[in-house]
């Protein structure tokens, strides 16, 4: 009889509980899991696999050596390679020495040579004049050091990162900001503002030199001139600094202060000393003009 009162029919099959259903809310995890873990539980009590240990014995062996071959090949090249940059600067020395001392003896050549010509020409007035017309040349060509009043403009890359890779080169700038065009500008803008003579760093700008860029190197009359780059003007300071602020020189230089942060300056001297440009050889030559 039921809970009702009411007599089940007889007969009757009631559904049994699946089986998996029962299973899965008895048991929380398969057995094969458990299985699997105890298995290897087991084999490793027994006993550790030999060839894994093996192996990793070999590999360790076998990166040592690479190490400590590729250790002993770095320590036996540094010692060639610092007696080559030793040998590589002192030929550089040897070299710059040379060029001091050629460079001494064509001042004094030349210091003989003005002083043979003006005993030659100043004894009468023939030869006056022409002394006087040669060292007019002589300054038109920048060939004679001056001095007196006028601007100095400073241009200065931007202080380099450091860079922690290579601790070698400590004063190596990766790549310098301000180029040839940059002072070439500075340059033709002092001439068109009234400078009478000008210099960049301690070279003489004269005809025919040049201001170029060899790598990170800048070079003036084939001559390297370092950052910062001072460009030195003779004349009146007023006229030259009120020429050059407006010129388009200034305006570039401006800019390039403001989107890469370069140093630039101007300021005015009461005394500014220039050297003589290098004579160059002329071989020939025409006037122009028709005087």
């Amino acid at each position: 009889m039921s809970e009702n009162g009411v007599d089940a029919p007889t007969g009757v099959r009631r559904n049994p509980t699946p089986s998996l259903l029962t299973a899965l809310l008895a048991e929380g995890l398969d057995p094969g899991y458990a299985a699997a873990a105890e298995d290897r539980e087991r084999d490793h009590a027994r006993h550790r696999p030999l060839h894994a240990t093996a192996w990793c014995a070999g590999g360790a062996l076998v990166l040592g050596l690479i190490f400590g071959v590729a250790y002993a090949e770095a320590s036996d090249r540094a010692p060639g390679t610092d007696q080559v940059r030793s040998d590589i600067l002192t030929q550089v020395d040897a070299a710059e020495a040379r060029g001091a001392d050629l460079a001494a003896t064509r001042d004094d050549l030349l210091a003989r040579t003005d002083a043979a010509r003006t005993s030659a020409l100043a004894g009468d007035a023939d030869g006056a004049a022409v002394l006087g017309r040669i060292e007019t040349l002589e300054q038109d060509a920048a060939l004679t050091p001056v001095h007196g009043p006028g601007i100095t403009v400073t241009l200065s890359d931007p202080a380099a990162r450091p860079d922690l890779s290579d601790r070698s080169r400590p004063g190596a700038d990766a790549n310098p900001v301000i180029i040839d065009r940059d002072l070439q500008a500075v340059v033709n803008g002092l001439w068109n503002s009234g400078a009478e003579a000008v210099a960049v760093g301690n070279v003489r700008v004269g005809p025919g030199v040049t201001i170029r860029q060899a790598g990170g190197a800048m070079l003036v009359d084939n001559q390297p001139v370092p950052s910062p780059y001072v460009v030195s003007a003779i004349g009146q300071p007023s006229r030259l600094q009120t020429g050059f602020v407006v010129s388009d020189a200034y305006l570039r230089m401006s800019g390039v202060q403001q989107l890469y942060g370069v140093g630039f300056g101007i300021a005015e001297s009461d005394d500014i000393t220039l050297p003589a440009a290098t004579a160059r050889e002329i071989r020939s030559a025409r006037e122009v003009g028709g005087q």
